[in-house]
């Protein structure tokens, strides 16, 4: 259990976009509490292991340049570097980092952790609290309560997610894990439509 129930700021997802806004926030002297399931699931890469390349490079060197995670874990973990369209022009060129898994999850995991202002609980979000105007918290499935002046989510394939493998679909927030689907029903109360790419 967790001693601080009041944060500056709660992150839900601990995925890469939920780690990047967690550190992000703790490193401009805000108090964060990151919320993720497991302590195993912390920094998962859920799909393809590659960091940069053609369509995410841009954003890889947005977020290193501002002082990001992301690319010193790729740096750690990376088991293949490659420039992308080498024949071509510079325009047309990325690079990409091929990175294992395991050793990528480690490495965020190392970087989370010596992160001051920074706390990780572990729990599933099942609940908003507040209004249809402001959220000032969740609440774990275990019924516990936090609170902040902000509250990110970055739940990622979690809400109301589903698997699909050939003709047979299930739901699934990643292989092996549940849906995020109380708190998406949640969202729903609020008006707000949840999409799919």
């Amino acid at each position: 259990m967790f001693h601080v129930k009041h944060f500056d700021v709660i992150v839900v997802g601990g995925g890469h976009a939920g780690c990047e806004a967690a550190a992000a926030a703790a490193r401009l002297g805000a108090k964060i509490a990151l919320i993720t399931l497991r302590q195993a699931d912390l920094g998962t890469m859920s799909c393809n292991p590659a960091i940069g390349g053609l369509g995410k490079g841009h954003l890889v060197r947005e977020v290193d340049a501002l002082d990001g995670i992301m690319g010193t874990a790729a740096d750690q973990a990376g088991i293949q570097f490659r420039l992308l369209n080498r024949k071509k022009g510079p325009a047309v060129q990325g690079p990409r980092a091929q990175t294992d898994r395991d050793l990528y999850r480690s490495a965020i995991q190392k970087l989370i952790s010596a992160q001051e202002n920074l706390q990780v609980i572990f729990g599933e979000a099942v609940d908003l609290i507040g209004s249809e105007t402001k959220v000032n918290g969740v609440r774990l499935r275990d019924n516990s309560e936090i609170t902040a002046t902000s509250v990110v989510l970055t739940t990622g394939t979690f809400l109301r997610g589903v698997i699909h493998i050939g003709d047979v679909s299930r739901p699934g927030g990643r292989m092996g894990d549940d849906p995020s689907v109380k708190l998406a029903q949640r969202i729903d109360q609020f008006g707000l439509k949840l999409a799919r790419l």
